[in-house]
């Protein structure tokens, strides 16, 4: 479908929104006249009011006319004195797609590469150019897979994707507004509706009278039925937009493939989904690691060491490569499944361009360390920047365990509080089993229905899992309290939690791995017939046994 054709469609889809309006405005007229005429005057004040609050928000999803300002990607901009090979490389690329550059750079701290246009009259006239590109894809990718990628973000510019994205987008957003006002008013009336309801139970309570159940089921029906129908045109309207949406990306491959390569274009493709999930996990075990703590790495460290764990995990992330993901992420994505991406590419004609650009993208940097440091003053909030600077990982490591223990709360906590009604230490929780009530408490820990209704050996298989991973994290948290645990930093696996030796204790040769030592002691404290002693002995003398053993770190 080419430009004219895509502009067309979308402005019928807009006036159709519009149209949808009216009709449905036409309907609360004809539905008001007819009131007039046979209703009785009681009644037909009442259903006109309820018209005028349906009417609001129609007329205000039709007289949106502006299109909604798109609000900047935080980000890092980057001139062209800044950062003189990558501005080169985008404008050389734009130069054989055929387009005119973009005005701004703007470095992300995301696994994502977009481009965006500020057009006027709703698309007609051009205005200025974005592109946003992610440091993540700079660390993981290739100069060849960067180039790949940038040529495809930049196809979308020749094409008039950007430019006419305006309509739709204009559309997309009234249609969700209007459906937002329905949805909000139909919950402030089934707010008020609950409020009275209540407020007429508190009344009967005083009273000692029978209370009702609250239902609000059919508050706010009528602005939820005509939230339904334009949800329904939202459906319509995505389905509409999404094929000529996917034909984009196809194009824009295409134009990839053919500037940087078939080679390159295909890897790259393979490749993202892999940094995607990479840089997921880097999120969630480094990046935020030191986030309870306030604490941050070293400058620069923030989003370098994503570099650093791609780097270790090399072989790990090489099994990522061989699957591919085969479906979209919605029913309304607008990017085609990878698979089919890259199927498409490696079926073009093989090109001699196989060994071009095979250095790290990072390269294209003119100082990869100043510019990680800057993009971390760019998109941190002023709030994370307050946070205390560690010398390195392995501290901020130990610092972050210290207090992620320090404020330990597992299901067995609170089991122990409510059982003992006292402080869940795990002295208590020693005294406790010793007494021959562990299995008592096991049934104040969140259970399913089947673990409720078993009994003897059962209900202690049922429950031994979930008391063993609490009092193995309790047991972690009383020698952290104690000054006697280092925690093991690694890229390439899990923290390992080691044992200091116990002032004055016989020190073993190295550090010795927690659960070569606690691991035996917990087992044998929620065995059938518990036996604290092993763990005592454990909590009150110097460790010993087989070091260097690597153990999982109860995160």
């Amino acid at each position: 479908m080419g430009a004219t054709s895509r502009a067309l469609r979308a402005l019928l889809l807009l006036v159709g929104f519009h149209l949808l309006g009216v009709l449905l405005l036409a309907a609360l007229a004809g539905a008001d006249f007819l009131l007039y005429l046979y209703a009785p005057s009681s009644v037909a004040a009442k259903l006109y009011f309820v018209s005028v609050l349906l009417a609001i928000p129609l007329i205000r999803g039709m007289v949106m006319l502006r299109t909604p300002k798109a609000e900047e990607m935080p980000g890092l901009p980057v001139t062209e004195a800044d950062e003189p090979a990558l501005w080169h490389t985008v404008r050389k690329l734009a130069g054989q797609v055929g387009t005119r550059a973009p005005s701004r750079i703007l470095l992300t701290p995301d696994v994502n590469a977009a481009v965006a246009e500020d057009a006027r009259l709703l698309g007609l006239l051009p205005g200025p150019r974005r592109l946003y590109l992610g440091v993540p894809l700079l660390q993981g990718l290739t100069e060849a897979q960067l180039r790949s990628v940038l040529a495809h973000e930049l196809g979308h510019y020749s094409n008039a994707d950007t430019r006419l994205a305006a309509l739709t987008v204009r559309g997309r957003a009234q249609i969700l507004r209007t459906i937002g006002h329905f949805e909000e008013r139909a919950g402030k009336t089934a707010a008020r509706e609950q409020a009275r309801q209540e407020k007429k139970n508190a009344k009967a309570t005083a009273k000692g009278k029978k209370t009702s159940e609250v239902d609000t089921r059919h508050a706010g029906v009528t602005y939820r039925a005509m939230a339904r129908i334009y949800t329904a045109y939202a459906k319509l309207y995505m389905r509409a937009t999404l094929t000529g949406a996917r034909a984009q990306e196809y194009a824009a491959d295409a134009a990839a493939a053919r500037i940087a390569g078939q080679a390159a274009t295909a890897s790259a493709l393979r490749e993202i989904p892999v940094l995607d999930a990479a840089f997921d996990y880097y999120a969630r075990h480094y990046l935020t690691l030191g986030q309870d703590a306030a604490l941050l790495p070293p400058r620069g460290e923030v989003f370098g060491g994503f570099g650093q764990m791609l780097s270790a995990r090399q072989l790990e992330l090489a099994g990522l490569r061989a699957e591919l993901p085969t479906g979209p992420l919605s029913p309304y994505d607008s990017h085609p499944p990878i698979a089919d991406r890259v199927h498409r590419i490696e079926a073009l004609p093989a090109d001699d361009r196989t060994d071009e650009g095979g250095g790290a993208a990072l390269g294209l940097l003119s100082d990869p360390g100043r510019t990680l440091t800057a993009l971390e003053d760019a998109v941190l909030t002023e709030e994370v920047r307050r946070f205390r600077r560690t010398a390195d990982w392995p501290e901020l490591l130990n610092g972050s365990m210290t207090a992620q223990l320090t404020d330990l709360d597992t299901p067995l906590h609170r089991a122990l509080a409510m059982y003992t009604k006292a402080s869940p230490t795990l002295p208590a929780l020693l005294g406790l089993i010793d007494d021959g009530g562990l299995w008592q408490l096991a049934r104040r820990l969140p259970l399913s229905e089947e673990a409720k209704a078993a009994k003897g050996r059962v209900f202690r298989e049922f429950v031994r899992p979930a008391l063993t991973e609490s009092l193995y994290s309790m047991v972690v948290a009383e020698f952290s309290a104690r000054a006697r645990l280092r925690w093991e930093f690694s890229w390439e696996r899990p923290a390992i939690p080691r044992l200091l030796p116990a002032p004055g204790g016989t020190a073993p040769s190295s550090d010795v791995a927690l659960n070569d030592l606690a691991g035996p002691a917990v087992a044998a404290a929620v065995a059938d017939h518990p036996d604290t002693g092993p763990l005592r002995a454990l909590l009150s003398s110097a460790p010993t046994g087989p070091a260097n053993r690597e153990t999982d770190s109860p995160r």
